[in-house]
C-alpha cells in the first residue's frame, strides 16, 4: 500500500524562492566560491534562530539556551516553535529559520524531492529497552492489546507518511497483522487524547509527555513501535541547509559543538533541564520531574538512518532510499 503524500505546493514555491536568494547574495566574481562568515565568538556573537517542536524533547534546547550555554559558543540563539516538517522544511529552504530540530524521514524526504537538506548531527535518539518516550498508545477500556490488533482500526500519527506510520505498520506486520487495513489519520499530538475519548479514534501515536497524561488517565500503551522495529532510532537530528554547510562551515560546527555542550550541561543541571518543560509546556512540576526523556546525543549513527529508509523503500513510502553520503554532512 502506497502511502507517499505529495509534495505540497508551499514546498515547491519555499525551494523557489530560497534557490533565489542563495544565488542573488553571498556569489563571489569570475566563478568564485564565497568567502565562509568568520568563525563565531562570545565578544560578537551570530544570531541564530533554530526551529524545534513544542515537545519535551526540545528541553535541553530550551534550557541550555537560557543558561548561556549556546552564547558561550558565540551564538545569540532564537527558538522558532515548529508545528511539524510540513512547516519547518520550506522555513528551512527559505531561510525563514538557520537550523531545524526534526525528523530524520523529513530530510530523507526532502531530499529525494531534490531540496537543499542536510543533516549535520544527531539530536535524540529513543531508548533500546524500558517504556520509550513515544508509544501507541489507547483510551481507557479498549481491547486493543498488541500491534496485530490495530489492523483495521484508526490510528492517529501527527503527520502522515513518516516514520510513525512506518514503524506501526512493520510493528503490526511483524505481530501477524495486515498493516494494509490500518487507517491512519493525521492528529496534532496535543489533540490525541481528547480524540481518544470522543472515540474518533482507536489509537494514538504520541510522545512523551502524552504518553503518561493518556496512560495516567487510565489508557495502555500497545507498542512502542521504534524501539519494536529500529530500536535505538533517532527521533531528532539537526537539519540545515546544503547552502549553509558549503558557504558557513565554521557556523555549523560551531552550532554542533554547542549541542554537544548543552546535551553534556542538561545531563549534569536535569532539575533546571525539566524546569523548562514547565515553563514552555506548563508541565506541573511533578510530571516534568518524572518525565522519561531520551537520549540526547550529536553522534549520527547512519546504519540505524540506513535501516530506517530501506524500510521505508520495502513499505513503498519512498520508490528508492536517499543517498546518506549526500544526505548526512558530520
Amino acid at each position: 500500500m502506497n502511502r507517499r503524500p505529495a509534495l505540497v505546493a508551499a514546498l515547491v514555491a519555499a525551494l523557489s524562492l530560497g534557490l533565489a536568494a542563495c544565488s542573488s547574495s553571498g556569489s563571489a566574481p569570475d566563478g568564485e566560491p564565497a568567502a565562509s562568515a568568520d568563525a563565531p565568538d562570545a565578544d560578537s556573537p551570530r544570531a541564530v534562530t533554530i526551529g524545534a517542536l513544542s515537545i519535551s524533547e526540545t528541553a535541553p534546547l530550551w534550557a541550555a539556551v537560557e543558561a548561556g550555554v549556546f552564547a558561550e559558543h558565540g551564538l545569540d540563539v532564537t527558538v522558532q516553535p515548529i508545528q511539524g516538517g510540513a512547516q519547518a522544511m520550506p522555513a528551512l529552504i527559505n531561510g525563514d529559520i538557520d537550523f531545524s530540530v526534526g525528523q530524520p524521514f523529513g530530510a530523507m524526504r526532502a531530499s529525494l524531492q531534490g531540496l537543499d537538506v542536510k543533516i549535520v548531527a544527531n539530536y535524540a535518539q529513543s531508548l533500546t529497552e524500558g517504556d520509550d518516550i513515544n508509544s501507541v498508545v489507547v483510551g481507557a477500556g479498549s481491547d486493543i492489546t498488541s500491534p496485530a490488533d490495530l489492523a483495521g482500526k484508526k490510528v492517529a500519527v501527527n503527520s502522515l507518511g513518516a516514520a510513525g506510520d512506518l514503524t506501526i505498520m512493520a510493528a503490526v506486520e511483524e505481530d501477524g497483522g495486515d498493516p494494509s487495513t490500518v487507517e491512519f489519520v493525521e492528529v496534532a499530538f496535543p489533540d490525541a487524547q481528547a480524540q481518544l475519548e470522543a472515540g474518533n479514534i482507536d489509537a494514538a501515536w504520541v510522545p512523551e509527555p502524552f504518553v503518561s497524561m493518556i496512560v495516567g488517565s487510565g489508557g495502555a500503551r500497545v507498542v512502542d513501535p521504534y524501539q519494536a522495529v529500529l530500536p535505538g532510532l533517532p527521533t531528532l537530528v539537526l537539519q540545515t541547509t546544503g547552502t549553509t554547510v558549503a558557504d558557513d562551515p565554521e557556523l555549523v560546527e560551531a552550532v554542533r559543538e554547542a549541542f554537544t555542550a548543552a546535551f553534556a550541561w542538561a545531563a549534569e543541571h536535569d532539575e533546571t533541564m525539566r524546569q523548562s518543560l514547565v515553563t514552555e509546556m506548563s508541565l506541573p512540576d511533578a510530571a516534568a520531574a518524572n518525565l522519561r526523556l531520551p537520549q540526547f546525543s550529536t553522534e549520527i549513527d547512519e546504519d540505524v538512518l540506513q535501516c530506517l529508509a530501506d524500510l521505508a523503500v520495502e513499505h513503498e513510502f519512498f520508490d528508492t532510499a536517499p543517498d546518506l553520503d549526500e544526505l548526512v554532512s558530520s
